[in-house]
């Protein structure tokens, strides 16, 4: 059975730039056959409007491929809740404390970012947090 591994944006973007160590391992997470990608609407609503007001087509084409093979995790009341709880309780941004919750409330089996692995939000616990950015 595949991993179910929550993206946030920055590996959508380390993907779509494909650029040095870092684009490549975001594309090897994209394209891992053991892997279903999991994004939620905060996702959705991070990568695309940037993409479109700044007239990238090709790179809201590229968000929106990985959207359609992905599962959608929608907005979850609880889990915007949940992520005020881990945003004071870890010290981390509102967004990513968003992403997290509801990676948690999906029951993703990892978490995977494009994020520096001294960033706090990998002392979360209670799921696998992951960096593109580890060896």
């Amino acid at each position: 059975m595949p991993k179910r591994t929550y993206i946030d944006t920055s590996v959508l973007m380390a993907a779509f730039t494909g650029q040095g160590e870092t684009g490549q391992r975001a594309l090897s997470v994209l394209d891992d056959p053991e892997r279903t990608l999991v994004v939620s609407d905060a996702v959705r609503l991070e990568a695309l409007p940037m993409a479109h007001y700044h007239r990238q087509p090709q790179e809201a084409a590229f968000y929106e491929a990985v959207f359609s093979r992905a599962e959608n995790i929608a907005w979850n009341v609880s889990a915007l809740e949940q992520a005020q709880n881990i945003a004071e309780a870890y010290g981390i941004a509102a967004m990513e404390a968003v992403h997290i919750a509801h990676a948690i409330a999906a029951e993703v089996d990892e978490f995977m970012s494009a994020g520096k692995p001294t960033k706090p939000m990998f002392r979360v616990t209670g799921i696998c947090m992951r960096s593109i950015r580890d060896a």
